[in-house]
């Protein structure tokens, strides 16, 4: 490997790191998210030149900020950034712009977590879509480029460009406030941005397409910013408890598949294959949502699902009963037919599969469901452990030609022709 090469890929491990705290301060600064970005990759385009040459420095962010302000300063000089901002800023930019240099240097500076959190409310504001939010959410404090993005989701590179561009257009044009909400508004807001790390962690852990049954990269990302956001919001107890649900989950990921990519299942994995450090990071993690009084929270109602199967030694010593339990409490809190289809898989492990079948039987007429290949799967694992084996076969196979996941299929197929060997398997 080449130096230039080796110093490419310094570059390009320093921009995953730093670029959400670069676009972050540029964004407080010109107040514009779009253009915050351009300035960051204007430095990275700056780095990519000098660096090769005058190798990274000792404190590449610190680089590439001091880079990005300079633009930012002298475009404030030019009086373009005053123009196109005047409306929205009224007299701020004024008196920036009147400042001596190391005066408006530092009144550009700021504490960098404030910034980052701010990042977060606008890349998750409700004005924008799901598949926007995601998109913007993953570009700017995931450092993901549009081709990594695509592929994540395996959608077209020009589909992901278009989100993003329409997610910037939208910002700008509500004119949406580069500031942390407050009362009501943080709580509406904050549920916003769980949800968006937690679709992203689950796109990674459970990919819903393609020929991969994970995407691990995509649950680091997701990890990585629930760790910064619980250090942004410390007494936030749902952040805590979604980092703990993560934490806990990705604790599985090395045994969740097996040597050649198939999928393994929760009660067939090799236990000494996991994380426990994840583990003990999680637990911790819930605890502290449970002393901020957040235990009946949707996320930590999920975690303490997740611990009850880590602390559990083997598959025979889970505790399913109080997983049932919990299920039952969080088909109250968030009450939704997925979660109704998870416990009726907790009852049929706590009480027997027939308890399970009639729950899942109330919900084959859900129309949400319907297209959903974990309703037969979770049907045809009770009809078969009841010895209805035909039947099983039926549903797995209808389970198999739903799924857009070819490991996923794979394995339902495989099921299914256990089925007709009169064998089965546990879920």
């Amino acid at each position: 490997m080449t130096a230039s090469t080796e110093t490419q890929r310094a570059i390009q491990a320093v921009w995953r790191i730093e670029s959400a705290r670069l676009i972050a301060g540029l964004t407080r600064m010109v107040r514009d998210v779009g253009r915050a970005e351009e300035l960051a990759q204007d430095a990275l385009v700056a780095a990519l030149e000098k660096w090769p040459e005058s190798g990274v420095p000792d404190n590449p962010g610190a680089w590439l900020m001091a880079t990005a302000k300079r633009r930012a300063i002298d475009e404030l000089r030019r009086g373009k950034l005053l123009e196109r901002k005047h409306e929205e800023l009224g007299h701020e930019l004024e008196s920036l712009q009147g400042m001596a240099a190391p005066d408006l240097d530092a009144a550009l500076d700021d504490v960098v977590g404030d910034d980052l959190l701010r990042l977060m409310f606008i890349s998750c504001h409700p004005v924008l879509s799901k598949e926007t939010r995601v998109a913007l959410t993953l570009r700017l404090l995931g450092g993901l480029t549009t081709e990594e993005i695509a592929r994540a989701f395996l959608v077209p590179v020009p589909t992901v460009a278009q989100r993003i561009v329409r997610a910037k257009r939208t910002l700008a044009e509500a004119r949406v406030p580069f500031e942390v909400p407050e009362g009501d508004a943080l709580a509406a807001r904050m549920s916003t941005v769980l949800e968006v790390i937690y679709l992203v962690f689950n796109e990674g852990y459970s990919a819903t397409a393609g020929d991969d049954w994970m995407r691990p990269a995509l649950c680091e990302d997701a990890l990585r910013l629930g760790r910064i956001l619980a250090g942004l919001a410390p007494k936030e107890p749902e952040v805590h408890g979604l980092v703990a649900l993560m934490e806990l989950q990705s604790s599985r990921a090395r045994a969740r598949v097996g040597p050649k990519g198939e999928p393994v299942l929760l009660l067939e994995q090799n236990r000494g294959l996991w994380d426990q450090l994840l583990i003990r990071r999680g637990l911790a993690a819930l605890e502290r949502a449970e002393a901020l009084g957040g235990a009946q929270g949707p996320y930590a109602l999920q975690a303490a699902l997740a611990a009850c199967h880590a602390r559990a030694r083997t598959a025979e010593a889970t505790d399913w009963p109080r997983i049932a339990a919990l299920y039952d409490t969080l088909a109250q809190v968030v009450p939704s037919p997925v979660v109704e289809l998870n416990r009726a898989v907790a009852h049929s492990m706590a009480f027997g599969p027939e308890a399970g079948l009639a729950l899942v039987d109330a919900l084959t007429s859900e129309p949400s469901l319907q297209g959903y290949h974990l309703l037969p799967s979770v049907r045809g694992d009770l009809l078969g452990k009841l010895g209805r084996m035909d039947e099983a076969r039926a549903e797995f196979e209808q389970a198999a030609a739903l799924t857009a996941n070819t490991r996923e299929r794979a394995l339902l197929l495989e099921r299914a022709a256990a089925c007709s060997r009169g064998t089965g398997r546990r879920s």
